[in-house]
This record gives C-alpha cells, sequence and structure tokens, in this order.
C-alpha cells in the first residue's frame, strides 16, 4: 500500500476510535495530534485536554488507536504515542510492549479493561437511547412520555440519531430488529409504564452530562493547543453562555469555561 494511501486508511481507521467517556470519535474532537505513514510504519501521536485526564480513559482510547491501525492491511508497524500527560510514559511503554491494561498499570489496575469498556457503553447507550426517544416525542406532540413504552425500533425515524442508536444496542448485544421496544433498560428489558418518566429523566441526564463534558473538553483542548481547532469538527450544540458559536481557530476564554451554570465534571478525558 502507497505512503498516501496508508495515511487515508489510517485516518479513516483513526474515525472508528471513540473517547469512552464523551463518545465522539477522537478525530472529531482533535485528539488526533499527528499522523504519519511511511514504508509500512505507522506513527500517531495523540493529546488531551489537560495533563491529568484520567489515565485509565487515555489507555483506553491509545490502545483503541493502536488495535485500528494495526487491523489495516499495508500496516507493518504501528507506533501510538500519547503526548504531555502525566503517565505519557507509563502507557507509552505499555502500548509499545503491548503489555495489556493491567501489565500496563500492575495493582493500580482496579477493573478489567472489558468492565471500562462496558460501563461506557451502557452510559453511550442510555445516552442515544435518551436523543432519539427525545427527538420523536417533539416530532409527535400527539405522543404522550407515557406511551414510550409501545414504542419500537422501527416507529423512529431513519435518522442520525436512530442509526447511532443502534450502534449502541448492536455494541451492547440488545436488540435492533424493528419490534424491539425502543426503552429499555441496560440489559435490554423493557420499562414498566409506571417507571417511564423517571426512566426517561435519568437517561436525560446522563445526555447531558455527556454533552456538557464533551463541550467543556472541547474547549479546554483549544485553550490548551489553540492550533486543535482547525482538527475539531464542531457539534451544532456547541454554544458557549453567550448564544454565539466558538469560533474555529480561537482558543475559549477561561471564563466560559468556568461558568457557575456549566455541567458538573468529575473526570476530564
Amino acid at each position: 500500500m502507497w505512503a498516501a494511501q496508508l495515511e487515508v486508511a489510517a485516518r479513516a481507521a483513526l474515525d472508528t476510535v471513540y473517547d469512552p467517556e464523551l463518545d465522539e470519535p477522537v478525530t472529531d474532537l482533535g485528539f488526533v495530534r499527528s499522523l504519519t505513514a511511511d514504508d509500512g510504519r505507522v506513527t500517531v501521536h495523540l493529546r488531551l485536554p489537560t495533563s491529568f485526564c484520567s489515565p485509565n480513559f487515555a489507555y483506553l482510547m491509545a490502545s483503541d488507536a493502536k488495535d485500528a491501525l494495526s487491523a489495516l492491511p499495508g500496516a507493518r508497524e504501528v507506533t501510538v504515542l500519547l503526548d504531555d500527560h502525566h503517565d505519557s510514559d507509563l502507557i507509552n511503554r505499555g502500548l509499545a510492549a503491548d503489555a495489556g491494561y493491567r501489565g500496563t498499570f500492575g495493582h493500580e489496575a482496579e477493573q478489567d479493561l472489558e468492565e471500562l469498556r462496558g460501563i461506557f457503553r451502557r452510559k453511550a447507550h442510555t445516552a442515544a437511547m435518551e436523543r432519539a426517544l427525545t427527538a420523536l416525542l417533539r416530532a409527535r406532540p400527539d405522543l404522550a412520555e407515557e406511551q414510550l413504552g409501545d414504542v419500537v425500533l422501527g416507529d423512529l425515524p431513519d435518522t442520525s440519531a436512530t442509526r447511532a442508536l443502534l450502534r449502541r444496542r448492536a455494541a451492547l448485544g440488545l436488540g435492533t430488529a424493528p419490534a424491539d421496544p425502543a426503552l429499555v433498560d441496560d440489559d435490554g428489558r423493557p420499562c414498566p409504564r409506571g417507571e417511564i418518566p423517571l426512566r426517561l429523566r435519568f437517561a436525560r441526564s446522563v445526555r447531558i452530562s455527556v454533552d456538557g463534558n464533551a463541550h467543556f473538553c472541547r474547549g479546554l483542548l483549544r485553550t490548551r493547543y489553540p492550533q486543535s481547532a482547525a482538527d475539531q469538527s464542531m457539534r451544532p450544540e456547541e454554544f458557549p453562555a453567550g448564544g454565539k458559536p466558538v469560533g474555529a481557530g480561537e482558543p475559549v476564554p477561561a471564563a466560559e469555561l468556568f461558568r457557575p451554570s456549566a455541567p458538573a465534571k468529575e473526570n476530564v478525558s
């Protein structure tokens, strides 16, 4: 595979790598600092919004990137490096040695990597379900919240929100048939009618948290690396409190990032 073709394929492969907490491709978030491909050797540098982002999330993202690139037919050698993180040396050594999560962090690895993936897949499914069902409620004013228990996947319009929900369900091993109920718990069980409003409110809080964290992290990245704005794909909902979109190429003022009304952030990834 020619170098130019390999680079295009490598960028496409990175499009499939998602930040586990923010549930967006690392390419859209601007987390890919550089990518080179030459004679079958692919080298990628990743960056994060802060030097203290959770090492669990950082490793998961970098490991997924290496796996996606290593699967390319023309990639003979893959190097993924995490820059400017307090655990960069540890994570980069572990990736280079293919040591795995526990081999990299040793006794500090409190959870198995697949356990971590499961946590974030469930969170992503809940947020995707809320987006799809809220869009349906807005499109059908005659539909009450309590009736969402009767909604099946086939009732949802063919939109990006619905397709995202189907992907998230498939990742959890949940049904994706048109007759499958749309409003379910993490195990695919339908929500009892009396619990629907509470379940929907919970799902909405998860979605708001995910979206708020994504906005927050994008802004932090642009402040830390002003040139990263050109690498980010802006989201329609990415508006600061003043109502004006954040301009491409502009770092975000600290006052915008730390307004009291901003969503709470426990872990920045």
